[in-house]
């Protein structure tokens, strides 16, 4: 996103609310590094369950990115980084098991 403070000739519209609308944009930016974990989890899941036959590891594997990615939203400082634990854990299951 274009810094309007710096570019010349782009400026918030005295409609827009600025503050408001760089919260938004933050919130979707870490929505969708939350979603990338999570879902990178539940590909994890599916090659766990596809290689090692253990598809209850992977439904649990699933059912925990899911908290993992809740536990990000309700956590700023944690974000992406609680699905992204989960799915190191998945990776070292997958090769090492």
């Amino acid at each position: 996103m274009a810094d309007t403070k710096t570019v010349s000739g782009m400026h918030y519209s005295p409609a827009m609310d600025e503050k408001t609308h760089e919260q938004t944009y933050r919130g979707f930016v870490r929505f969708v590094e939350i979603g990338t974990s999570v879902v990178i989890c539940w590909v994890l899941a599916l090659a766990i369950g596809g290689v090692h036959e253990a598809w209850l590891t992977a439904i649990f594997a699933v059912l925990l990115s899911g908290v993992a990615g809740a536990v990000g939203a309700l956590a700023p400082a944690v974000a992406w980084k609680a699905p992204a634990a989960v799915a190191v854990l998945l990776v070292l299951y997958l090769f090492f098991a």
